[in-house]
């Protein structure tokens, strides 16, 4: 089984009286997913933030690019995706589950939902109590099959600026009372902090992909009998690093960040299927 991941895109409405900056972004966002879907793999995951406000124009048109290939696209909710609208309206548009799990044979998928609705003021995570219940209950029954989680915020004091406020998912949410159940291997993939960092806690390893905007490039996970391989993979095209300046200059809601390529532990890793693990 392969996956093709994407850190935070916030694809965004633009200022047209800006000359020039309808082209870049043309140039950049139509490259890059271009680059994103021309990639074979049984699931093209986006972990949240896709969009920069989630606005009707901005959904309408990131997903008419991505409708340009026929790909299994799954698409986690960030917190910019629900500034602008109802997370109801925006699963409507999309086409996408709020949560879910899929029984890929040798592992369990799981598509967390961690971000807040129409809050402007705190961009932190959170989970409902019926979420929480169904994860709990999805990492049970899992047994010792592989789970990978995917989600927008990372969990508290995990990952590369988890440990900010508004950084994670909140922290009062024990979320460790969950994973500890996990027999066997976990990873847990997100986004939010715009910096790439691998972490291992226990018998999880937490793997946190920047943004596009700031790092082009993706991550390969392959999974094998006895491994899983997380890979990254750069995007060099002209169109990306010659048209990514004009778009950090003219966007609102976004700041770039020069440092969110990680050492090469913090962007590549193996994890070994046959070894031992329990929970705790």
């Amino acid at each position: 089984m392969r996956l093709i991941l994407m850190g935070d895109l916030h694809y965004h409405d633009i200022d047209e009286a800006v000359e020039g900056l309808r082209e870049a972004r043309a140039a950049f966002y139509e490259t890059y997913l271009g680059r994103f879907l021309e990639m074979d793999a049984n699931y093209h995951i986006s972990l949240g933030d896709l969009t920069n406000y989630g606005t009707v124009s901005e959904l309408r048109e990131v997903y008419e690019i991505l409708g340009s290939k026929e790909r299994s696209f799954i698409h986690v909710l960030g917190n910019h995706d629900l500034y602008a609208q109802k997370k109801m309206d925006v699963l409507r548009m999309t086409g996408q589950k709020e949560y879910h799990a899929i029984d890929a044979g040798k592992a369990i998928l799981v598509f967390l939902n961690t971000a807040k609705e129409m809050d402007f003021e705190d961009w932190g995570g959170w989970i409902d109590e019926e979420q929480l219940h169904w994860f709990e209950q999805t990492v049970k029954t899992s047994g010792s099959k592989p789970m990978l989680v995917f989600a927008h915020h990372p969990v508290f004091e995990t990952t590369a600026r988890s440990e900010k406020e508004k950084g994670s998912i909140h922290p009062d949410i024990d979320m460790w009372s969950i994973l500890k159940q996990k027999q066997g291997q976990g990873l847990f993939f997100n986004g939010h902090t715009h910096v790439d960092s691998i972490i291992r806690q226990h018998n999880w390893t937490f793997v946190q992909l920047s943004a596009g905007l700031d790092q082009h490039g993706f991550r390969i996970v392959d999974m094998k009998e006895d491994e899983i391989r997380i890979m990254a993979v750069d995007v060099t095209d002209a169109a990306l690093t010659d048209h990514a300046p004009i778009l950090h200059r003219h966007m609102k809601h976004f700041g770039h960040n020069p440092d969110a390529r990680g050492m090469d532990a913090d962007r590549e890793t193996i994890v070994n299927l046959l070894t031992t693990v329990q929970g705790g």
